[in-house]
């Protein structure tokens, strides 16, 4: 069985598109360690305050182990915090980078700062088989990776530092036997800013420096921010463009939250992909990029003067610089709001719940305990009902009439015949019921009245996480991931939860329609209307 809901379009990773992806994917805090409305409403209805603050955590890290033959090590970084048991509990992973053994990573890791707590942190390196790089981080499994080091801390000893900034040393996970040097990561800690203004920027070349024996460049962006301590912080990369020494970006959007205001120095730097992975920001690959440093703000004044900027190679020599030949252009430059997923809730947006149940026969028969269908005589809930019961009770407050359409398919129904759309409560006409408790009378219902036949023709293929988007019998393709498959299987097993499972990306995909579209939260529509 496999439950689908929307989705975030699935991680990049492999070839060029492990150079980091085109933009900082939408966070939602997926546990109690980030900011949780329930909690705060809690607080405020007794007029107290939470005592937190919404951190995000910037990881790099320097002299990794190398654990590939042929090549470098492709590391990931996952953090978890510690409970007062000593078990770990997952917070979040970076992305794969490739090839590189002073990785600077993109992912942020969103943690809430609680000053009267103790919060420690515990951060496992892993080096990602090549095998899975095109798996979405979030599948992957630990133990098929090689572990590179691990090292830990609490969030209080990053955020007094002056730079709020701390390297610490990367050990063994059980620290036996010899010690062994395994690098150092860096973790820079800073607050989540409120602000909603962001910007849209398209970049282009011209003249990019040909550094291709046997072919052109391929050219991507990568923009850095810099931070209190004089480091930069990557917060942004475009895609790869093959063979092009006039390279025209897709535009990229930077929020606030990225780049701090407009006067914040910036990096842009102009890297040649190479699949080795020495496209990536490491002293003795300065050969390789250009870069020019410029804010938000000087970045609009070229939109508006429609001019260029020279990229600059530096020269290692009494720290001269070489001006190059290629240049920087902004062919766009919109100031806009960035509204959140709650803003469009709030002002009417609703998420519209279905159900459609597979009554194929490859779910077993329900009367076997193994199946995904088991009737239980003690009345405990079979995978299916779990899925209902769990999803449907997050869910069903965001539809207001809480009528649900709900359906079958892959079954024979009472009248003999196979369908694969037939309405779940049995009548001819209405497939609508009410409420999550509808759902769980209408299901328990076809269980005894469908037979489970065939074939199955529904899929994993339809989720595009792996990269392969959907595609049309007229040969149309997706533009996004809609689809998020979760083998309930492994839900049953306990491995995975299904409602973070499903609904973890909903968010990030509503909003990414949204801002495609230009679509606004309507008391925003409304208010503009107005004036």
């Amino acid at each position: 069985m496999g439950v689908c809901c929307s989705g975030l379009s699935g991680d990049m990773a492999g070839g060029k598109q492990g150079v980091g992806g085109t933009q900082q994917r939408p966070t939602t805090a997926q546990n109690n360690h980030g900011h949780n409305d329930a909690v705060d409403f809690f607080f405020r209805s007794r007029g107290l305050h939470a005592l937190f603050t919404q951190i995000e955590l910037s990881l790099s890290a320097s002299k990794l182990l190398d654990r590939d033959i042929t090549s470098k090590s492709d590391p990931m970084t996952v953090v978890y915090a510690k409970k007062r048991d000593g078990t770990l509990e997952e917070i979040g992973r970076t992305e794969v980078i490739m090839n590189n053994l002073n990785p600077a990573w993109i992912e942020k890791i969103s943690i809430a700062y609680q000053f009267e707590f103790v919060q420690p942190l515990v951060f496992q390196v892993y080096d990602v088989d090549t095998k899975y790089h095109n798996v979405p981080v979030k599948m992957l499994k630990l133990n098929d990776q090689e572990f590179l080091g691990e090292a830990s801390c609490t969030l209080s000893e990053i955020v007094t530092k002056p730079s709020r900034t701390l390297i610490i040393n990367l050990h063994n996970k059980n620290r036996l036997g010899v010690p062994r040097n395994l690098g150092t990561l860096s973790v820079h800690a800073e607050e989540t800013v409120a602000s909603k203004s962001a910007v849209e920027i398209a970049f282009r070349c011209s003249h990019v420096e040909n550094v291709d024996m046997f072919s052109k460049s391929d050219p991507f962006l990568s923009i850095s921010r810099i931070v209190e301590s004089g480091g930069p912080v990557p917060i942004c990369k475009t895609e790869v463009l093959s063979n092009d020494l006039n390279p025209i970006w897709r535009p990229v959007t930077l929020s606030m939250q990225q780049f701090g205001n407009k006067d914040n120095p910036l990096i842009i730097e102009c890297f040649d992909f190479n699949s080795s992975g020495n496209h990536v920001l490491i002293g003795v690959f300065y050969l390789y990029f250009s870069k020019i440093q410029r804010s938000v703000g000087d970045l609009e004044k070229l939109h508006q003067g429609r001019s260029g900027a020279n990229f600059v190679m530096p020269s290692g020599h009494h720290g001269r610089e070489k001006v190059l030949k290629s240049q920087l252009f902004v062919d766009k430059f919109i100031e806009k709001e960035q509204y959140s997923f709650l803003d469009y809730i709030s002002s009417g947006f609703e998420l519209n719940f279905m159900v459609a149940v597979d009554f194929t026969a490859s779910n077993g028969n329900p009367r076997n305990p193994d199946s995904l269908h088991y009737i239980d005589p003690l009345g405990r809930l079979n995978s299916y009902q779990q899925a209902f019961m769990e999803v449907g009770e997050v869910i069903q407050f965001y539809d207001s009439d809480r009528r649900f359409p709900a359906w079958g398919f892959g079954g024979r129904t009472v009248d003999g015949i196979i369908s694969h759309c037939f309405n779940l409560n049995g009548s001819a006409n209405g497939f609508e019921v009410e409420g999550v408790e509808g759902i769980m009378a209408a299901y328990a219902n076809a269980l005894h009245n469908v037979s489970l036949a065939g074939p199955t023709l529904f899929s994993q293929i339809l989720d595009a996480d792996k990269g392969h988007r959907l595609e049309s019998s007229t040969g149309r393709v997706a533009t996004r991931d809609i689809v998020q498959f979760v083998p309930m299987r492994e839900v049953q097993r306990g491995q995975i939860s299904v409602v973070q499972a499903l609904l973890e990306e909903l968010p990030g995909q509503f909003l990414s329609y949204m801002r495609c579209r230009d679509i606004k939260p309507l008391n925003v529509h409304i208010a503009q209307t107005a004036t």
